[in-house]
């Protein structure tokens, strides 16, 4: 239970410009959980300080992806840098970068949980004057459910006796009372947060997308494959080779292009890559109009993506152009650098689902290099809906109730209709530049006096489209 004077006292530092007890109160009015709910002022708050506060950026992202979800605490995953800026502040004694710091170990939010790390860091922040710190204790020791006069058992298993300490009674008591030192044994050296999983950033950004469940089931399972195969490596053992290219497959405006960037994020933190960049490319990119000019041409788009990912988007476009075609041409060269700088190159073909397997299948030596399919599902209504929220939300608009309702029957009734080219994302963006269109046509009727909520507010007259 967190004590009034508590979220008094976040409240006073926040407004003596502490950015991470901002984030805090941010955080806390958006869930309201712990005070009053104001989903506005939390937004408004955590915008506030995202630009210097990393744990307030990776809030605001999940909160902008997952605009119906306010237990964010719970759903969330803390990117690297934001752990390693809490850990730069708490080695300035800020106590509640400290505290929230240990509040992640101790949940697993920042990677694998470490009572440990987290007990001594808010065990710290405590004994330093912060009363959230000191109520996270009491509340450490009810969770355990450890006996009055001993929570030891709390550390079973997760560290030798030597390197335990008391968390009793007697210790949270003369912390509340103002006694700094307690009973607590101080360690020589104090633990340091563990290094953080190198794939972390870009899982936490794959997490933050807006459905496509199976895709990050596939993506994970392979970056999970590759890091086991990493770890046999390095302890002597036999691994099983694997490639890396990959097959995305669906229809457009399903993240594949995104999915693909962060694909590159994970291969270069796991060592795969040195960039890890994207270079995209569709036919005309590839293929010249004469002789002689389509293998420099698409040898210098490999070039351009060496150490990364070449995405070719479409990618069965290069097999349908005719008997005087050079699509076959930028095939061969692809083939022949793919196994050239297989070290160095990573392949990703996109495109509708039956014409990239067709396109597969009619080249041996595509058929071979490519056994990795992903396919990304349609966005269902709700999905895109949610899509819609975010596209506002990141443009700084909002939106009326029936306005809002009105979108969303405009979006189910086009999903219940949609034929195998609908473009899903793609289709969400549009409508929202239309409705943007539409709004702007109304304010000018007012002659450059409209006010800032009415430039913010997007009404039932501007869906009408």
């Amino acid at each position: 239970m967190i004590r009034q004077e508590s979220v008094n006292q976040i409240w006073e530092a926040g407004r003596n410009g502490d950015p991470f007890a901002l984030t805090i109160m941010g955080l806390w009015q958006y869930e309201g959980s712990i005070i009053n709910q104001n989903v506005q002022n939390g937004v408004a708050i955590l915008s506030q300080v995202a630009q210097n506060v990393i744990w307030a950026h990776d809030v605001l992202s999940f909160i902008n992806s997952n605009p119906n979800v306010y237990d964010v605490s719970n759903n969330y995953v803390i990117s690297g840098q934001a752990t390693q800026q809490m850990g730069e502040a708490l080695q300035n004694n800020n106590v509640f970068a400290m505290t929230a710091l240990g509040d992640l170990y101790y949940r697993g939010k920042n990677g694998p949980q470490n009572k440990q790390v987290a007990v001594h860091y808010i065990q710290t922040a405590a004994q330093m004057g912060c009363l959230w710190a000191q109520d996270l204790l009491q509340e450490i020791a009810e969770t355990e459910q450890a006996p009055a006069q001993n929570y030891d058992h709390i550390f079973k298993n997760e560290a030798e006796d030597s390197r335990r300490w008391w968390l009793n009674k007697e210790t949270i008591d003369n912390i509340r009372n103002g006694k700094k030192n307690g009973s607590v044994p101080q360690q020589d050296n104090p633990p340091q947060p563990p290094i953080q999983d190198t794939g972390m950033d870009s899982v936490a950004e794959l997490n933050k997308l807006i459905g496509l469940k199976r895709v990050k089931q596939e993506i994970m399972s392979l970056r999970n494959f590759v890091t086991v195969q990493q770890q046999r490596k390095e302890q002597g053992m036999k691994t099983i080779s694997v490639s890396y290219h990959c097959v995305f497959s669906g229809c457009p405006g399903t993240g594949k292009t995104t999915v693909a960037r962060i694909v590159a994020g994970i291969y270069k933190e796991l060592g795969i890559l040195k960039k890890g960049h994207l270079v995209e490319v569709q036919r005309s990119d590839l293929v010249a109009e004469y002789v002689g000019q389509t293998a420099p041409k698409t040898n210098a788009k490999i070039d351009e993506a060496l150490d990364g990912v070449l995405f070719i988007d479409e990618a069965y476009t290069l097999s349908t152009g005719g008997m005087n075609d050079f699509g076959p041409e930028a095939i061969n060269t692809l083939l022949k650098r793919m196994e050239d700088d297989r070290d160095r190159l990573v392949v990703i073909l996109a495109g509708y689902s039956d014409e990239i397997k067709q396109f597969i299948n009619s080249n041996p030596g595509l058929e071979s290099r490519f056994n990795r399919y992903i396919h990304f599902d349609d966005y269902t209504d709700e999905e895109l809906i949610d899509i819609f929220a975010y596209n506002l939300r990141n443009a700084q608009y909002k939106i009326t109730k029936d306005a809002y309702d009105a979108v969303y029957q405009i979006i189910k009734e086009k999903v219940a209709n949609k034929d195998s080219r609908f473009g899903n994302a793609r289709y969400v963006r549009n409508l929202f530049e239309k409705i943007i269109q539409k709004q702007s046509d109304r304010l000018a009727l007012l002659g450059g006096r409209a006010t800032r909520e009415q430039l913010s507010i997007i009404t039932i007259d501007d869906v009408n489209v």
